[in-house]
């Protein structure tokens, strides 16, 4: 779970490829499905706050939490209100206030949690702060992106502002995705090499589901995240909708 540090600095640069605006449109309308168009929605493993400042701008009212100070650094810094209460909190031990009408994950944070005893965890801390009947909803990329897209691939990018590598291992007895990262970030005239390792979890759907009904959770739904259409077995991340029915 230690994971961001350096990265935290070129996070938003290396990811402006991602169609956020997209992903924002389609949480919305699956929230919009269960009846819930504003309100308080918690957002964990937030970032730099790319989804948390969307669903702001859609009438939400936001919590995000986020395990790096350095990413949570980043979120405030983009914003020129704190109308989004921002947590540094672990996903598996987070704490809030009181109830809130969802609980959303985007951009795989839930394949961090690579336990199962963990990741049922956080299924049933969702479901505590859930209001009675309210939505739980992330996604994951499935074993099919880890096995055959990511693989024992390298991949690297170059800019101005800075650049890594990205060596890739995708172990399939244990479905553990290893990410070894060299970054190099400006600094001044210089450049400076910063080395991370990220691990991820490839689960099958059928465990997911289990753990989500062990919680007490009822599952709604398994969409294709780009379709939102019945996943396929080529489907590379998928959503997973959620609802409180009991505590």
């Amino acid at each position: 779970m230690e994971s961001y540090k350096s990265f935290a600095e070129v996070y938003d640069l290396f990811m402006d490829n991602v169609p956020y605006d997209d992903w924002a449109q389609n949480v919305y309308h699956l929230l919009k499905k269960q009846g819930i168009t504003d309100g308080l929605i918690a957002e964990l493993g937030c970032g730099t706050g790319q989804m948390t400042r969307r669903f702001r701008d859609m009438g939400f009212d936001m919590i995000g939490i986020d395990n790096s100070i350095e990413m949570l650094d980043m979120a405030r810094a983009k914003e020129s209100d704190e109308s989004i209460l921002y947590l540094c909190q672990d996903m598996r031990e987070f704490e809030l206030y009181g109830t809130v009408k969802a609980v959303v994950s985007i951009c795989d944070s839930m394949n961090y949690i690579t336990e199962e005893e963990d990741l049922l965890q956080v299924f049933k801390l969702a479901n505590n702060y859930l209001d009675p009947g309210g939505i739980f909803l992330f996604d994951m990329n499935t074993p099919f992106k880890y096995r055959e897209l990511l693989g024992d691939g390298v991949f690297a990018e170059n800019r101005d502002e800075g650049s890594f590598i990205w060596e890739n291992e995708f172990d399939a007895e244990e479905g553990l995705n290893y990410y070894d990262l060299t970054l190099y970030i400006k600094e001044g005239d210089t450049y400076c090499r910063y080395e991370e390792e990220h691990v991820q979890k490839a689960y099958s759907q059928e465990t997911v589901e289990r753990l989500l009904q062990e919680s007490g959770l009822e599952v709604l739904g398994v969409l294709d995240a780009e379709t939102l259409s019945e996943p396929k077995e080529d489907s590379e991340r998928v959503y997973y909708i959620a609802r409180e029915i009991t505590k």
